[in-house]
């Protein structure tokens, strides 16, 4: 009993930790993204697009739930010009993640986070799925842990895709 209570105070101090290093509209961390295609990305190649960055695991019940609506919304909005990378997690072996992307044949680009370089540059995320939404500027305007609101995620994509980058 002492030990789940023990655990539960842990786990809402990292939420809460978590919740207020985010700040809206702060600059997405400068990172480097390596596919699970041999491509490397940094966040200056998403410069003046809208794009997301998702935090995952293959052993997260609630990550593998959220995927296909990842890739709808993905399939949604990438003609115009939307991008998202998911992020997994330094602890997922790399064969799982590649095994898992593969099978569910995933749309978007898959990176592995081998060092832990990512997850710390997004404020050191430890808790999956974390979801991180950025503007055509290079700004975070919404971090979401755990699964998002799909209906309110792919409406505020909508909005940030027809507002021009300044």
């Amino acid at each position: 009993m002492k030990r789940k209570l023990g655990a539960l105070i842990a786990l809402a101090i990292v939420i809460m930790a978590a919740v207020l290093v985010f700040r809206p509209n702060a600059p997405a961390p400068q990172v480097t993204f390596m596919t699970l295609d041999g491509e490397t990305l940094t966040t200056a190649d998403f410069r003046g697009k809208v794009w997301l960055v998702n935090f995952w695991a293959t052993t997260c019940a609630t990550c593998v739930k959220e995927m296909p609506a990842l890739a709808d919304t993905y399939q949604k909005f990438a003609p115009q010009g939307f991008e998202l990378v998911a992020v997994a997690m330094q602890y997922d072996p790399p064969n799982y993640v590649a095994a898992f992307a593969k099978e569910r044949k995933l749309p978007f680009k898959v990176a592995l986070d081998a060092r832990d370089e990512v997850a710390q540059g997004f404020g050191g995320v430890r808790l999956t799925p974390t979801t991180f939404l950025i503007d055509r500027e290079g700004r975070i305007v919404q971090q979401v842990l755990g699964e998002p609101d799909f209906a309110k995620l792919n409406a505020m994509i909508a909005t940030l895709l027809n507002q021009p980058a300044s």
